[in-house]
């Protein structure tokens, strides 16, 4: 069922992301039932949640079937069409000439097929033993709303929201893996932190999916385009969150009218034409 425009019902999920592609999907096919059951429109997962994450749930991508990923991959964008919703898939990308894949999430529409392919643009030094970074983002539209999606570190990286913001988008969809971690970290306290700040200096709607593998420093959340968090799952469980969104809907925005200021390099709301001996004269009183 499609909503009115300018809505969007989001299901984002969080499980125990592992190295068994089989186990991953399980949990996948899961979700996506419960999710279209409650209405949703597009199913988010966590980062690398089909393949699981290299060096923490196997020792790297070399250990990867990627047969089994191809297939359980057709199985998911089956099942998306078999339900009729947007799957946002965390996995990995297989390049022909460069031995590391991308860290990737596929965009699968409602009809099973894929509209198309974020790759995580910011590696950690760490994830380019893994990986191959990125160059592209991936702008589509479900039911009038313009999304994108970003990966994990990228959140690092505020050039990146501001670009989304030019090209309009309303709605960032984060997929992170932080888990499987010791225990607590900086991570519980800097992560949805700076998702929120995001969110309130672009007036975006962002979805935060994260893995549930214990230790989970934060969980899935849905932040609002003020910054808040209007709703989160318990951390280091398993869960769905299914919460619907309006762009049309008016927050708390003091950038609004000055934020292209900035953007377009003017780093001040200061009269265009402000010549005061004054203002000029920085050392005196």
């Amino acid at each position: 069922m499609v909503g009115p425009a300018g809505t969007l019902t989001i299901a984002t999920c969080q499980f125990p992301v592992s190295g068994q592609i089989d186990r991953n999907l399980q949990w996948i096919c899961r979700f996506i039932d419960q999710a279209a059951a409650q209405g949703a429109e597009v199913l988010q997962m966590p980062e690398a949640a089909l393949t699981g994450y290299p060096g923490v749930d196997m020792p790297d991508m070399g250990s990867l079937d990627w047969t089994r990923l191809h297939r359980a991959t057709r199985r998911v964008m089956d099942k998306a069409a078999g339900k009729g919703i947007w799957v946002l898939l965390g996995s990995a990308h297989r390049l022909s000439q460069v031995a590391r894949p991308h860290n990737c999430v596929y965009i699968i529409g409602p009809d099973g097929t894929l509209k198309g392919r974020y790759d995580k643009r910011f590696c950690m030094p760490a994830e380019l033993a893994h990986y191959t970074p990125g160059r592209h983002f991936e702008v589509f539209q479900i039911n009038g709303v313009r999304c994108s999606t970003l990966i994990c570190f990228d959140l690092r990286f505020p050039e990146l929201y501001r670009q989304l913001y030019r090209e309009g988008v309303r709605c960032v969809f984060q997929s992170c893996y932080n888990a499987r971690q010791s225990g607590p970290s900086v991570h519980n306290h800097i992560m949805i932190q700076t998702m929120q700040a995001h969110a309130a200096c672009n007036a975006f709607w962002i979805s935060v999916a994260n893995s549930s593998g214990y230790y989970s420093p934060y969980p899935s959340c849905l932040i609002q385009p003020d910054g808040q968090v209007v709703a989160r799952l318990r951390r280091n469980r398993a869960g769905l969150l299914v919460r619907t969104i309006d762009i049309n809907q008016q927050f708390y925005d003091p950038m609004r009218g000055i934020r292209e200021l900035a953007i377009e390099g003017r780093l001040g709301n200061y009269p265009e034409q402000l010549d005061d001996p004054s203002s000029s004269d920085t050392t005196g009183l």
